[in-house]
């Protein structure tokens, strides 16, 4: 899983990111930027400003300049690559891009946004229509808004800003889900994800359907499945939430959580347990040192909608992370 765009989307809307200011959103939305979902198309469907886009487009500009929006992202972190999709935008998408980002305290509305020290992390590069086009990016800062330039305007499907979630410790409690996404815990192998990418179990908020989790395919093996899990910062943790809602007929039948430590030792966490389909479970983690990563090992296969692991965080080391991405 080196390329970044195995790395979590840090604006997407789902962890809470959302367009902060557009210049311009005559034809479509900027809103759409941020949407988790793939772009959609509906071919000669046509409003009061003409063909309906599932993106950001802008009228053509008549005077000199370029279009703009801001992101807030949904989760800070260091930005490691970025997805400029111009989805089903054929004649009318920019025929360039470029990106800058900044670092601001607390919810700065689009006054202060105008005012702040923004720093170019992509500078203008060329875009393929109704493409995907992939950026990687260097710089090694934590940042909390993006701004997408196009230029000089036209349409954009989809803005990913792929990277490390750097959570902000003066924010978080003394205990809370080390592995969430939206404070820095992420996928770093697994053993298949067929139906679905692990990293969905670590998404904010309720599993939709079986679609928004990890599911993996039947095996013909006597082998299991598992996934492992990099946690937000070194942990002590003490319950593990379980959730295989809207897997019925394909949950697991068993799980175990076995803990890793820095120094690559194992701890048991939760020894073999039973299952049962569409349920939420909760169980308590037996006690243990500090763990980096946890494994998840289902048995023998099947779908897991969230995982939850509950834990007494490092602060020294979440403090550290911070420091360490605050300067060039």
């Amino acid at each position: 899983m080196e390329d970044f765009t195995a790395l979590p989307d840090l604006a997407s809307r789902a962890l809470g990111g959302g367009v902060v200011h557009a210049n311009d959103e005559f034809f479509a939305a900027a809103d759409h930027l941020v949407l988790p979902s793939v772009p959609g198309h509906a071919p000669k469907t046509f409003d009061h400003k003409g063909q309906v886009y599932d993106g950001w487009e802008t009228r053509r500009r008549r005077s000199p300049g370029h279009d703009y929006a801001i992101v807030r992202l949904g989760a800070p972190g260091v930005i490691h690559g970025v997805d400029i999709d111009t989805a089903f935008f054929t004649g009318n998408y920019p025929p360039f891009a470029s990106i800058d980002a900044a670092a601001l305290p607390g919810y700065p509305g689009p006054d202060e946004l105008a005012e702040a020290e923004w720093t170019e992390i992509l500078p203008r590069e060329e875009l393929k229509g109704d493409s995907s086009n992939l950026f990687p990016v260097g710089d090694g800062r934590r940042f909390t808004h993006v701004r997408l330039n196009i230029h000089p305007d036209g349409g954009v499907a989809r803005l990913r800003v792929h990277g490390e979630v750097v959570p902000d410790p003066d924010l978080l409690p003394k205990v809370f889900d080390v592995a969430a996404a939206e404070y820095g815990g992420r996928v770093v192998d697994c053993s298949n994800m067929f139906y679905g990418h692990p990293q969905r179990m670590l998404m904010p908020g309720l599993a939709l359907n079986m679609g928004d989790g990890w599911e993996t395919s039947r095996r013909r093996d006597d082998a299991n499945d598992w996934v492992l899990v990099q946690l937000a910062a070194p942990a002590k943790l003490r319950f593990a939430d379980l959730d295989t809602s809207h897997f019925k007929g394909n949950a697991p039948g068993w799980a175990r959580l076995t803990g890793i430590t820095a120094d690559g030792d194992q701890v048991e966490l939760l020894p073999r347990t039973a299952l049962r389909p569409d349920t939420p479970h909760r169980f308590p983690l037996l006690k243990g040192p500090e763990v980096t990563h946890a494994r998840l090992d289902i048995y023998p296969d099947g779908g897991m909608a969230r995982l939850r692991l509950h834990g007494r965080a490092d602060r020294d080391a979440l403090w550290a992370r911070m420091r360490q991405c605050l300067e060039p």
